[in-house]
């Protein structure tokens, strides 16, 4: 999987094995791990990461550009798939979320 930035980060190589997250609508909701940073020949550079998207516990998290770097402890958690609650429809699981619920 690829996707396109303009620059390419300046602590590039602290990334690679690291975790691109996803912000929709202002919660993090998933997050994918870098596995390396090509050039392209229009000077953008693909950020390579893993087919596999992982679920996160949704929180909420103010739109940005540019590059954060998280510490693994500030970093959202993973779902447990074993708890069924991953198996919760998008919004159902957002809206509790919210409520702190889960």
């Amino acid at each position: 999987m690829r996707f396109t930035t303009r620059f390419k980060p300046k602590r590039v190589d602290e990334l690679i094995g690291g975790k691109l997250h996803f912000i929709v609508k202002h919660i993090l909701v998933g997050r994918v791990e870098i596995l390396r940073f090509d050039e392209r020949e229009d000077g953008r550079i693909d950020i390579v990461c893993v087919a596999d998207l992982e679920r996160i516990h949704p929180q909420p998290k103010r739109a940005h550009q540019g590059w954060r770097y998280l510490a693994e402890a500030d970093a959202p958690k993973g779902v447990d798939e074993s708890d069924g609650i991953g198996d919760l429809p998008p919004e159902l699981y957002r809206e509790l979320a919210e409520l702190s619920l889960i």
